[in-house]
């Protein structure tokens, strides 16, 4: 696929790179990549491949734009506070590179529509946020017999790798199974220095461009650990496993990152408890330095020293008991049936973020 004179000018610096020139250029313009999630990974991710010049770009990502997304999703702005972030990313890459082709899915990726959407590149990329998207993506990348660019990062760290590239390994070979919900924190609640995901996003582009062009080694077989605070980068090898092949038909992948509770409240009926003048207890379970930078009343009970605190918890009134997304309060109120009796507890659903 030949270039106009205006992507020559565009992409001169490309052109005149060794070992890179016209002949690579050509393939990304001809190449198709899948991005699933707009996210922490996915904006710089997107930005660069669209810089780069890849022909069509698909996003995948049926949330919205958050204020507490804005310190690592650099795509945002703080006008895009509740868009949805495919279209959003769609309509700013657009105005990056006039040359290339994006589609926008705003929706979760599921068992139903991966396939449909999958199947119409040549490149997948996994820059979601959770277990359930990572496993059903690799098992549809087998099916389709298509590379999967994958990155993750948590707190101060990141990994990169390729999976199921030229029959090597899948993600299924380095990881097997899911961790259990115990022994994950809520997906909402990880915190993640601001720039990990540049970074992290910028190496997956990297892969994504090799994959596309042939040039250098593909991190095929290998996991590359990037820990932030140290600056170092590690490398691991592994090895595939013929079974992890044998899929022919995806199922939906449920890994729960908060422990269930049966008895919840939503943040509209809370607000209606508190209008109508309601006698209850509120108790919020987040970190000191949280309630300070904002709460909503009630007391201060952090969960990290609720066992010393226990006589200042009612239990002859209803007590409802929050966080920012809804996994420690329901730690807290599990804690409390649990080992000391406590029936009149009540999970406030999703925490402060549906405040």
């Amino acid at each position: 696929m030949s270039l106009s004179i205006s992507e020559i000018a565009r992409y001169q610096r490309h052109l005149i790179l060794p070992g890179f020139g016209l002949e690579a250029q050509e393939k990304l313009k001809a190449s198709s990549v899948l991005v699933i999630g707009a996210g922490g990974l996915g904006c710089p991710l997107l930005m660069y491949l669209a810089a780069a010049g890849v022909g069509r770009i698909g996003i995948v990502d049926g949330d919205t734009v958050s204020e507490s997304n804005l310190h690592r999703q650099v795509l945002f702005t703080h006008e895009d506070i509740g868009k949805p972030k495919a279209l959003i990313a769609k309509e700013k890459l657009k105005l990056n590179n006039p040359f290339i082709t994006l589609e926008a899915y705003p929706v979760q990726l599921s068992a139903e529509n991966a396939l449909p959407i999958l199947s119409d590149y040549e490149i997948l990329v996994d820059g979601s946020d959770n277990f359930s998207t990572r496993y059903l993506l690799n098992d549809a990348s087998v099916i389709l017999n298509k590379p999967l660019v994958s990155g993750s990062i948590f707190t101060y760290d990141g990994q990169v790798s390729v999976f199921n590239y030229q029959g090597g390994p899948t993600y299924r070979c380095l990881f097997p199974e899911a961790p259990s919900a115990e022994e994950m924190p809520n997906c909402s609640e990880i915190g993640v220095l601001g720039v990990l995901p540049g970074v992290v996003g910028s190496l997956m582009a990297t892969e994504v461009i090799k994959v596309a062009t042939g040039i250098g080694e593909v991190l095929s077989g290998r996991l590359l650990i990037y820990d932030a605070l140290a600056m170092s980068f590690n490398t691991l090898s592994f090895d595939g496993k013929p079974e992890n092949k044998q899929i022919a038909q995806l199922v939906s992948h449920v890994v729960s990152c908060a422990v269930e509770l049966s008895v919840e409240i939503t943040a509209k009926e809370l607000k209606e408890w508190m209008e109508s003048g309601k006698d209850f207890q509120l108790i919020d379970v987040r970190e000191p330095h949280e309630f300070a930078a904002f709460n909503i009343d009630g007391i201060n009970l952090p969960l990290s020293e609720l066992e010393e605190l226990i006589n200042e918890i009612s239990r002859t009134k209803e007590v409802v008991v929050h966080c920012q997304a809804g996994s420690r309060s329901q730690k807290a109120i599990q804690k409390l049936q649990k080992e000391y009796g406590f029936s009149n507890l009540v999970n406030l659903k999703n925490g402060l973020m549906e405040w």
